[in-house]
């Protein structure tokens, strides 16, 4: 029996355009996705997965991956978490906290809200390709997901 094809679209929500481009990069030059959706604001990742042509109305397909910033414009990224697993649509999606924070109290509300993963972001490019890079060979490669 033939395993159905595994999304490989990725949601990067994320509001600085210098991590964009280099997520972007780094995912790209490891051939990881095959659509990358940037959300520049927790309101724009909400919409995009709660919204009329979202995943919750079954308009978009459930993405593989969800990276996830904390410091958003507007609604934070613990909020945008704490939505994702409340909706049965989309709280089995995978979400990693890749962000600039190292704060405890981030790190313990994540896992707490559901995050599969929590990474600090390197401020080195080559460090942060390399990390990019082995998530993404992790969770879209190697991870088996649940269904959706």
């Amino acid at each position: 029996m033939t395993k159905p094809l595994r999304s490989r679209t990725i949601v990067l929500v994320e509001d600085n355009d210098d991590d964009i481009e280099l997520t972007q990069h780094a995912l790209s030059k490891a051939n990881l996705y095959s659509d990358l959706v940037v959300a520049r604001s927790g309101e724009e990742a909400v919409r995009l997965m709660h919204g009329p042509a979202g995943v919750a109305s079954g308009s978009m397909a459930l993405p593989a991956l969800m990276l996830l910033d904390l410091k958003l414009p507007g609604i934070g990224g613990l909020d945008v978490l704490k939505k994702m697993r409340e909706t049965d649509a989309t709280r089995r999606m995978p979400v990693v906290i890749l962000t600039t924070s190292d704060d405890e109290t981030d790190v313990m509300e994540g896992y707490d809200l559901g995050a599969n993963s929590y990474i600090h972001k390197p401020m080195d490019s080559a460090d942060f390709n390399r990390v990019v890079d082995k998530l993404g060979l992790y969770w879209l490669t190697i991870n088996i997901p649940a269904a959706s």
